[in-house]
Parts: structure tokens; C-alpha cells; sequence
């Protein structure tokens, strides 16, 4: 049996680029998926907040990753239709604008406060009467499934392997994982990464171990063919989802996200929208904060009333367009950064997973931590990478690396 260097867990953004990035360097790697059509990657609007850094790390990390997607489809050979346009952050009629403005000002880039028709100036469908003015920044985007095909693509000629199947489990042998199960066999290597958005915990506590990463059952809309050309991205102003996520992440509730089915913090909405180069708009979104997986309970039609709701004062033209509800799991961590690195107490297993901003940081991170397993501890320690390790959150030292 074929005994890979390794094997990835999930084809969504973060396990399309570190597998193509362990493959650009030579290693003998197998990419395994569910095919799963709902991933967090798939629903999502594929933004690239490069301005957003608060600090060192976020803003080298979103500095290079900006700089990334912009050769990225020359690097692929493959398009994903990276672009730069104008990012709005509604903010509502009784919202003073000019409260936020210190709030605004710690990023690497700060967004500019401007009236409600110059807002309406950017993005003409805006309805100037439902907001009281807005922040704007130039914002990257991508199309999040054709980056996907494009990092896939290159790792197949790299001679990168993909396969479409469930991992049901993980083959440990005492303190050592050793490789994958499926339904129809089990597959070695000699490093495993979990990089399965936020089906990474449940996996991970199959084998007995339990990590500080979160999820929310995020759902949009999805409008096929929008014939009115839009032309910024919208989401609000005064966000309440980071504010949600770390009540939901609290030590204190932890526990919770290994037991049965428990409502961690209610439901929001942060009504937003982009439209894709094909058309196609994404309207959203709800976010979720409970500990199963599945959406069997949601109950779907409410939550497109909700976002639509949401969004249908702010961008009209949208009220009466057909689409469909989505539902994936978007993960988060404690504080923000993602947990990446090998697991405590078991050799050979890793995590990639828990990133807030994927498609602003997470291509320097996959490019980073690829280089930095390859190596060993005779590169070194990464002093970037050291600070997104998942031992910040144990009281076990650092891992080295794996050689």
C-alpha cells in the first residue's frame, strides 16, 4: 500500500492551497473531499480584506496575501477572476457615523466615512433612504469555487492525488496517527492534516481529542441571474458577529461544543451582498451559533425571509428575484487567529482550520506552514507561524515540526 508524505483533509480554501503548496515542493500528497457542494468556501462572497491587519501579524499576513491574489491566476494557469472594487459598510439611519470613526481608524487601512449619496454614487442600486451613510475601502475579491478549480488543477499537475470520499475516521496507533479510513479502505501516510472547516472538531474528538475551534451555521441566498448590474460589495457597518463569536467561544461554554445539541448564543443577521462576474448575487447572511452540524432543524424558508428582510431595503432591485437557500459551517477561533500546526501528545496529526479572514491571510499562511513542515527544525522555528500554533491554547510546548 502506497504510503503518502501527506494526507489533507477537506478541499475547501485551506485544504485546496496547503495541499497544492506540500505538492509545489515535492511532496507526495492525497487530497480527500466529501464533495460536499455547501462548504464554507462554496457559500461564500470571496472577499480579501487586505486593508483589515489590526496588528503585525494580521497586517503582514494581509499584505501578502493581497500581493498573492494578484498573480495567483497567472501562477495557477487557471482564472479566479480576481478583481478590486469598492467595499461599502452601510451603517443605519440612526447610526452616527462619525462615533465609528476611531473604531475605523486602527486598521492598516482606514475606511472612509462618506454621505449616503455618495455612497449611492458608488453603488447606484442602493437605496440612499435606508442607511445614514457608510465607511469605503477598496476591497479584493475572487470567485471562490473557480479559485478552488484553480488550486486543484495545479496540484493534479504537480501529481497531486484527489479523491471524493468521506473520511469516516482516523487510523491512530497508540500515540501515532498513521493515516485516513473511508467506507471502503484505510490510506497511509506519514502526516495526516485536518484542514475540514467545521467538521474538524467532531473528527478530531474521534480520536480522542478536543480542540478550541468553534463554528456558526452561516446561510445566504443565492440568486442565479441578477440581470441589474451591481457594483460594491454591502455588508453593515456595525457588524455583530465578532462580538457573537467571542461569546460563543468563551472557556467558560467550551465544554458545550463536545455535548449534544445546545444553542450556544442566539441567531444574527448581518445583511450584506455581492454579485458575482457571471451575475450570479449572493444575499446573507445568517449566522447560527449552535453545536450540531447538520441543518435538518433550521427551518430554511424563515431564514431566507430573514435575509431578505435584511437586504431588500438597502438594494431594492433584489426584492422579488428567485434564489435558493444555503446553509455551511464557517469555524472561528478563541482569539481570532487561526490554529494551525501539529496536535499535542500525537505525532504525525495536524489542524489547519479556524481562519476568520481566509482569502485575505490564508494563502502566506498555507505557503508558510508548507515550508515550514518540509524543513524540519532545521529551518528553525517560524516566529509568525509560532503565534497561530494550536499549543497556545495547552499547556504543552510547541511541537517542532515534522521532519
Amino acid at each position: 500500500m502506497e504510503t503518502f508524505d501527506w494526507i489533507v483533509i477537506g478541499n475547501g480554501l485551506a485544504g485546496a492551497a496547503l495541499s497544492y503548496e506540500l505538492a509545489r515542493l515535492g511532496l507526495s500528497v492525497l487530497l480527500v473531499d466529501d464533495g460536499n457542494p455547501n462548504s464554507a468556501t462554496r457559500c461564500s462572497y470571496g472577499g480579501i480584506a487586505h486593508w483589515s491587519g489590526t496588528n503585525a501579524i494580521t497586517r503582514e499576513l494581509c499584505q501578502a496575501g493581497i500581493e498573492r491574489h494578484r498573480q495567483l491566476s497567472d501562477e495557477l494557469g487557471a482564472t479566479t477572476e480576481f478583481r478590486e472594487l469598492d467595499l461599502l459598510l452601510t451603517l443605519p439611519p440612526d447610526v452616527d457615523g462619525a462615533s465609528l470613526t476611531e473604531q475605523y481608524g486602527r486598521f492598516a487601512i482606514a475606511p472612509r466615512l462618506i454621505s449616503p449619496q455618495e455612497a449611492q454614487d458608488i453603488e447606484p442600486q442602493l437605496n440612499i433612504n435606508a442607511i445614514g451613510g457608510a465607511f469605503t475601502v477598496k476591497h479584493g475579491h475572487v470567485n471562490p469555487v473557480k479559485t478552488i478549480d484553480g488550486f486543484n488543477q495545479a496540484f493534479r499537475r504537480l501529481g497531486g492525488q484527489q479523491m471524493l470520499t468521506a473520511v469516516t475516521g482516523l487510523v491512530r496507533i497508540k500515540d501515532r496517527v498513521t493515516g485516513i479510513m473511508t467506507a471502503t479502505q484505510a490510506y497511509a501516510a506519514d502526516n495526516v492534516v485536518v484542514a475540514a472547516g467545521g467538521y474538524s472538531r467532531t473528527l478530531l474528538r474521534q480520536t480522542g481529542l478536543s480542540v478550541p475551534l468553534y463554528h456558526t451555521h452561516a446561510e445566504v441566498v443565492t440568486l442565479p441571474q441578477v440581470d441589474q448590474p451591481l457594483r460594491a460589495l454591502i455588508m453593515p457597518g456595525v457588524a455583530t458577529r465578532f462580538e457573537a463569536e467571542a461569546t460563543a467561544s468563551d472557556p467558560a461554554t467550551d465544554g458545550l461544543w463536545d455535548g449534544p445539541y445546545r444553542e450556544i448564543s442566539p441567531p444574527i443577521l448581518d445583511a450584506g451582498m455581492i454579485q458575482f462576474l457571471d451575475g450570479s448575487t449572493y444575499i446573507g447572511q445568517v449566522s447560527r451559533f449552535r453545536t450540531d452540524l447538520g441543518a435538518e432543524t433550521i427551518d430554511a424558508a424563515q431564514s431566507e425571509a430573514s435575509i431578505r428582510q435584511g437586504i431588500m431595503p438597502l438594494v431594492p432591485c433584489l426584492a422579488n428575484v428567485p434564489g435558493q437557500w444555503r446553509h455551511c459551517l464557517v469555524t472561528f477561533s478563541r482569539d481570532g487567529l487561526p490554529l494551525i500546526g501539529p496536535l499535542p501528545g500525537v505525532e504525525g496529526l495536524h489542524l489547519f482550520a479556524g481562519f476568520t479572514s481566509p482569502f485575505a491571510m490564508l494563502l502566506p499562511i498555507a505557503q508558510r506552514f508548507a515550508s515550514w513542515v518540509q524543513g524540519g527544525q532545521q529551518n528553525g522555528s517560524d516566529s509568525l507561524l509560532g503565534q497561530m500554533l494550536i499549543t497556545r491554547f495547552s499547556n504543552s510546548p510547541n511541537n517542532p515540526p515534522p521532519r
